[in-house]
């Protein structure tokens, strides 16, 4: 569904502004997107293999990761390849997923009708 909402971001954004924006967009959801997966793949790989290490394991993890995301953000922003305000709201695609992920499981669970 993060694909999903990218492509329907980015298409919209390439619609409506510039492709400096959509650009920001495209490379901000990149980012979040790679940077949620490995996050996953991460807690899975501590979790199933070394779970007596795990709390390390996690912390080095979060800040090699951190600081990747960060170099890679700064080479975005100080080589003015993107727009900044389209590379926040790329940044947010996981999160946009996971609110309308929740809003669409509870409307399910509790249908308007029901609520009253």
């Amino acid at each position: 569904m993060n694909w999903i909402l990218l492509a329907i971001l980015v298409v919209g954004s390439l619609l409506l502004h510039s492709s400096r924006f959509s650009l920001g967009i495209l490379y901000g959801g990149l980012i979040s997107i790679v940077n949620f997966h490995w996050l996953y793949r991460n807690l899975l790989n501590v979790f199933t293999k070394h779970p007596s290490q795990a709390r390390k394991a996690i912390l080095v993890r979060y800040y090699i990761r951190l600081a990747v995301t960060g170099l890679v953000l700064y080479w975005i922003i100080s080589g003015n390849l993107a727009d900044v305000i389209g590379l926040v709201i790329g940044l947010s695609v996981v999160v946009l997923n996971i609110i309308l992920t929740t809003v669409l499981a509870l409307s399910k669970k509790y249908p308007i009708g029901e609520v009253r």
